[in-house]
């Protein structure tokens, strides 16, 4: 398999560099994914764009949490369970959530287990929700907005989980006490 380049700022394409520059700035390092993504600077700026997107989105931290670590325990990412579980120990997200989601045990209310059902059915079915399940989301309290945002959050991690598999990208030292295997 082709080993991949973890880029820094000096060995990275120049069109990435200010990219890096503003990762190592929000985060103060430079994770191992946005190393690999440096490689291509268009994938690592839309991967930096969509973060923050669905970071300003109207999930609050436990629902960005939901969405995120669902799909990353559906896609089975190495890299971005233990790296979303430091991220919501970070953003002091329930323990027992994060632990809930790296472990597809129930959600500790029914309003996040519905939002944790729908991002699956999403991402399972491809998009297709059934009407029932278009409904239930709807009845629990989120509104077309918020089933909108799911996709947004589908597509960053479909950047970083796809890229973390065919890269192996190592898990940073600061998320392996958060290791995970399926």
């Amino acid at each position: 398999m082709t080993s991949f380049t973890i880029h820094d700022l000096d060995s990275a394409p120049t069109d990435s560099k200010p990219l890096l520059d503003k990762s190592l700035k929000a985060f103060g390092m430079i994770p191992n994914l946005h190393g690999v993504l440096a490689q291509a600077p268009g994938v690592l700026e839309a991967y930096q764009d969509l973060h923050q997107l669905f970071m300003d989105s109207s999930f609050n931290e436990a629902e960005l949490t939901v969405v995120w670590q669902t799909i990353n325990v559906e896609h089975e990412c190495h890299y971005c369970v233990p790296a979303h579980t430091g991220i919501a120990h970070s953003m002091k997200v329930d323990p027992d959530l994060t632990e809930a989601l790296r472990t597809r045990a129930p959600m500790p209310s029914e309003k996040l287990q519905v939002l944790h059902d729908t991002t699956l059915a999403l991402v399972r079915n491809r998009g297709h929700l059934s009407e029932a399940e278009v409904n239930a989301f709807f009845a629990a309290g989120y509104e077309q907005r918020q089933l909108l945002e799911i996709i947004l959050g589908i597509s960053q991690k479909v950047i970083s989980n796809y890229v973390n598999h065919l890269a192996q990208t190592p898990v940073d030292n600061v998320f392996q006490k958060f290791a995970w295997e399926k």
